[in-house]
This record gives C-alpha cells, structure tokens and sequence, in this order.
C-alpha cells in the first residue's frame, strides 16, 4: 500500500501520539508500503527528509516549542496542511490516509477526502475526544463539537488507543472505534537491580491534566522514607512546581531535568524503579508503556486511561504491577499508595517483574498487524 500518514506532530515535536505515529509509520515500512508523512515543522528542522524509511515532509506553520501546540497553531497547520496534502494526493497517488487525533488534523484527513475521494482512517488519542481532557478542552469541544460529526461520519474506519478512548468516542459520536492498544518495540529484558534508595521519574507536559503539584504535595508527605525523583518535561505549572518543591524543603530530593528527547527519557527509565503518575485524564499514555519495558512500578490515578497498563496491587501493595489512587484523595490519597513501594523493597521488586510480564502484551507486532489489517480492508 501507499499510505500518507497526517499528524499535527512528529518527533521531535509533540509527546507519546506523534511517537506511536512514527512507530506504527515505521513499522509498516519495514513490512513492505511506501509512507509518506505530512505534519508540522520547526525553523530548525529540515522540510523534507526520510526517516527509518518514512518520507517526511513538515510544514511551517509558525508552531513556537517542540513540546506543546496552541489552538492557534493548530489552526494554523490545518490550513497549510490541506492544499499540501491535496497536492501531495495529485503527485504521489496514496491507497489510503491514516490520520492521528481527530481534532485537528481529522480535519485535514476530511477536507482531503472530499476533494480527492481518497479514504481514511481515523485514529482518536484522548484530547481529540470529547470528555478526554474536560479540564484543557472542554470549552473548546462546545464550540467545535458539531463540526467534528462529519469527521468520524465520514472516515472509511475508525481506531482507539485504549478502550478508554473508544468509550468516550461512542458517547460523543455514536461509533465503535477499534481499539488498538499503543504499541512498543520490546527491547532486551533488563536486569532488575535493586536500589537502597529508590527512584522515582515524572514524565510528561507539566499541565492541570498531569497534576503535577499532587506528585510535589504527596512526596512531602514521605519526607521520612527513602526516596528520589526526577522530572522530565516542560509545561505551565512547572514554575510553581518548582517553587511548592522549595517551600516543603525537597529540593534536595527532586531534580528537574526539563524536556528531554527519547532517548534520553529511555536512559532514565533505565536508571529509575517506580513511575510516577497522578494525572486526571489519560488515554493509553506511551511514557507508561514504555515504563514496563523498563520495569518500572506505577502509582498513579485510579482513571480509565491507566487500566489498559496497571494492574492494581492489593492493600499491602502485593501484586500487581501498579498502585492507585481516587483522585478525590487528593496529596494523602497519593502518598498512601506509594508508601508500601518506598518500605518494603520485596514488595517493590515483585511489582517491577510484573510490568515486565506485562510489557508483552504491547508488543508493537500486535498494534502493527492491526493497524495493517484496518488500512488493507479500507483499500479494497
């Protein structure tokens, strides 16, 4: 197949979506299509280049940081996306376009159908999703939302990223997306080494839906036990995330690495033992998946996003890969679940096999063959 694939962000732009993206781009040229990619450029990236196979075309649709896109710069890359991808359509002749996250370039996918015929699938993440993200777009989706019907109406077939996702896509649209959980290519099992003191890692835009400050309040509560922790990422509440850190005595114990590309958020996996993630809203995110290739143990937020990858311990913190929260428990509800992973290293240690074990399960091959599977049927 000739598959153009549109996404509003591709590394190093954007976090775990534009990731997956890239991943499942990838993975398909090695399985023998032809890939092209049209997404979003930076002044300091190249406009055409091929990567692990992909030919990769960016825009410059003014987008400021690699890390975060304003709805302005959305906007923005929507427009100059559709005459470049109706253009690319004419010259290049795909099968099929594969769009990542409905809002905004199902856009694009749409506008581009209508004028070429060409069909497309659609692939929903979590903020492009009506009830995904409430406290970021909330007010967004009342405005946008009865432009978004004809998107899902329209696309030849539709996919989710976790059965989280899929839920909120049947509420708001009334289809049943399919859900292919985001997948990772499994490197070698790593030796577990057990740390006397053991590491924490944050990883994410530091924004309300990560809830960065829960994490900074919690560990003020365990200043007693042992522990450390490291924050990658960049974000509006990183300030004062630094500054609640200060106040509670901790910034000794926390250290901000700011953002950091792949690779680098992959060596300090390697060098950690628990995640850290009290988000309010997920929808499979990649970092946790890339946690349990590592062996890492999750605490984070009994939400829906999360129970794709965490298997919650009991009481004691036995079994299980992962402990959580309600987040009405707020900074105690936080601490209590990380507590039994800071005392009993046992406890910790059976944990990290348990991600291990469940690393399988994200094979990149399944996602792959799914995805292959959906993009063939919608050609013939």
């Amino acid at each position: 197949m000739r598959i153009l694939v549109l996404n509003y962000e591709h590394p190093p732009l954007g976090g775990g979506g534009g990731r997956l993206a890239a991943k499942v781009a990838s993975g398909l040229v090695r399985r023998g299509h032809q890939v092209r990619i049209v997404t979003a450029g930076m002044s300091h990236l190249p406009l055409e280049s091929v990567e692990e196979g992909i030919e990769v075309r960016r825009l410059r649709a003014f987008r400021c940081r690699e890390d975060t896109c304003s709805v302005p710069e959305m906007a923005v890359w929507v427009m100059c996306a559709v005459p470049a991808a109706i253009a690319e359509v004419h010259r290049w002749k795909p099968d099929v376009i594969h769009a990542h996250f409905a809002v905004p370039t199902g856009a694009v996918a749409w506008a581009v159908h209508k004028v070429t015929r060409v069909p497309y699938v659609l692939t929903a993440h979590l903020g492009d999703v009506p009830g995904g993200v409430p406290e970021q777009t909330g007010n967004i989706f009342r405005w946008i939302k009865p432009f978004t019907v004809p998107i899902w109406r329209d696309a030849a077939a539709t996919t989710a990223v976790s059965s989280f996702v899929a839920g909120l896509a049947n509420d708001a649209y009334g289809v049943r997306p399919k859900v292919i959980l985001n997948g990772i290519e499994l490197p070698a099992t790593p030796e577990l080494k057990r740390s006397e003191i053991p590491r924490i890692l944050m990883v994410g835009r530091m924004s309300v839906q990560k809830n960065p400050l829960a994490a900074v309040g919690a560990l003020a509560l365990l200043k007693d036990l042992p522990w450390t922790m490291s924050v990658i990422g960049d974000g509006p509440l990183l300030a004062g995330m630094r500054a609640e850190t200060e106040r509670l005595g901790l910034a000794s114990r926390i250290e901000f690495r700011g953002w950091a590309p792949t690779a680098e958020v992959s060596a300090e996996m390697g060098n950690s033992s628990i995640l850290l993630m009290p988000s309010l809203s997920e929808g499979l995110p990649m970092v946790a998946v890339e946690a349990l290739t590592h062996g890492l143990a999750i605490v984070g937020s009994r939400i829906g996003g999360l129970a794709d990858v965490a298997c919650e311990s009991d009481k004691s913190g036995a079994g299980g890969n992962a402990r959580l929260y309600d987040l009405a428990e707020g900074h105690s509800g936080l601490a209590a679940a990380l507590k039994p992973y800071l005392l009993n290293p046992q406890i910790l240690m059976a944990a990290r096999r348990a991600s291990l074990e469940k690393a399988s399960a994200f094979d990149l091959k399944h996602a792959l063959d799914d995805y292959e599977a959906v993009l063939k049927q919608v050609t013939r």
